[in-house]
């Protein structure tokens, strides 16, 4: 398993691919926490491979990820946790995002350092329609402007007509902060290019 994981630090993306599959496919009681501990790695591309890896594991490494999102005091693994979320929600588009999951990055869209909660926002985005009201009713109650932009872009990245009902409201909204309009109507051009998109693949 050690040199799975002295794989995973190798700067050829192919090798740490393949240790990522070697370590999923031997994983035992310590594959977890060894991952959770690389995730205030100096090395940045250990680092990364580590929060992949976690996002491959899936579900079960869930707990784990959120109590470190809600506990560690070092920014760059809380950073870490919220990417390695997005991870889970990548790898597994079509498994129910579990809920202690949804709950651990609607508490950290409220971390004080916008790396955490920018990298919250963007999970919550790739984890779609189940945080959709997570995303909306933090967008009404924050007064964090570079959070706001996150959650705009992260609904955009959820889509759907509450989305975009959302979007065009806050695009309309003269008293909404320009910064954030700015993005709500950038937003609304993004999904509306990948509708064009994806309707072209379709005929």
């Amino acid at each position: 398993m050690d040199s799975f994981f002295e794989q995973l630090k190798h700067p050829n993306p192919n090798i740490r691919e393949r240790a990522m599959v070697d370590i999923i496919d031997n994983r035992d009681e310590t594959t977890i926490p060894r991952l959770m501990s690389a995730l205030d790695a100096e090395d940045t591309v250990y680092r990364r491979a580590a929060v992949k890896t976690l996002g491959a594991v899936g579900v079960d490494a869930v707990p784990a990820i959120v109590e470190a999102l809600g506990s560690s005091e070092n920014v760059t693994v809380r950073g870490s946790c919220a990417k390695a979320l997005a991870q889970v929600a990548l790898y597994y588009p079509d498994e129910p995002f579990p809920e202690i999951g949804l709950q651990g990055l609607k508490r950290s869209l409220n971390d004080p350092n916008p790396v955490v909660h920018i990298a919250s926002a963007m999970a919550l985005g790739e984890i779609g329609n189940a945080a959709l009201d997570i995303l909306l009713e933090t967008l009404q109650t924050t007064d964090n402007l570079a959070l706001s932009v996150s959650i705009v872009n992260a609904l955009a990245s959820v889509g759907g007509d509450q989305a975009v009902e959302v979007l065009t409201n806050l695009a309309e909204d003269e008293t909404a902060d320009g910064y954030v309009k700015e993005t709500a109507v950038s937003a609304l051009s993004r999904m509306e290019m990948v509708q064009k998109y994806s309707r072209s693949k379709q005929e």
